[in-house]
């Protein structure tokens, strides 16, 4: 019985079967990945059970950068390079940038590379997603903590800090389970759910921002498109001046605060 690794038809076809729909793409990218055949069996295994892609080769594509991914680590979506862009165009050439609830540190890393003159603080609570991160943001000028939020950061970032960028989970606690089962089985659930609305950590956030920012600076963050009145009132009673913009391709809505 022929393998079904035999050929990059064969490899398609089981991919396929498992209901992949960018079969090729990612049958090119297991075996490109796998350094022998028994390691593409296996990866091929993982990947048609529904382990995510960016778990089994443990990278993700994102702003141009292959960016490190590790199982339990948030996988940075395409739709964040949005996000992305509207923090790069916002920071001074020499910004300090906190990169909050950082995962895998896909943002800051994308922020530096077009900022190098940038120092870029990351943060999350996740022990396995600051390692990743400080893999990440080995080549950049970067500092990466493990904390709540802002409190492990040196207090005297206080009052200094140029932007603060946040993909913040932000999917309501209810929608969940409505989300494709790659993420809701294999993503850390505290990565996903925002709360009943979906805004309670940006609400921390946005409050605690305040004390960080330098007196011209901005705070950014992702949201989904039904929250963005909810997300600007949110700003506003917080004291900046509240904008939303999107991207209707990528399907990306980000708000931002200033100061």
């Amino acid at each position: 019985m022929a393998s079904p690794l035999a050929s990059d038809d064969s490899l398609v076809a089981t991919l396929r079967s498992a209901g992949c729909v960018f079969a090729e793409e990612e049958a090119a990218i297991l075996r490109d990945c796998a350094r022998s055949d028994a390691e593409l069996a296996t990866m091929l295994e993982r990947r048609c059970a529904g382990e995510p892609l960016e778990y089994v080769v443990e990278w993700a594509e994102f702003h141009g950068l292959r960016v490190e991914v590790t199982p339990g680590v948030f996988i940075p979506r395409r739709r964040t390079e949005f996000l992305v862009d509207q923090a790069i165009a916002l920071s001074p050439d020499d910004a300090a940038i906190v990169d909050m609830c950082c995962g895998s540190g896909a943002i800051g890393a994308a922020i530096a590379a077009a900022k190098p003159g940038a120092h870029i603080y990351a943060v999350d609570i996740d022990p396995r997603a600051t390692a990743c991160a400080r893999r990440n943001l080995a080549h950049a000028a970067a500092s990466v903590y493990v904390g709540d939020l802002f409190t492990p950061l040196p207090a005297s970032l206080r009052g200094q800090v140029d932007v603060v960028v946040a993909n913040v989970p932000y999917v309501p606690r209810g929608e969940i389970g409505l989300l494709p089962a790659e993420a809701r089985d294999y993503e850390p659930i505290d990565t996903l759910d925002g709360g009943p609305d979906g805004l309670r950590i940006a609400a921390r956030v946005i409050d605690a921002a305040r004390g960080w920012l330098h007196p011209d600076g901005h705070i950014l963050f992702e949201i989904s498109d039904p929250q963005a009145e909810t997300a600007a009132a949110i700003l506003a009673s917080t004291g900046f001046r509240a904008r939303i913009v999107d991207d209707h391709e990528l399907g990306a809505t980000v708000a931002i605060g200033s100061r």
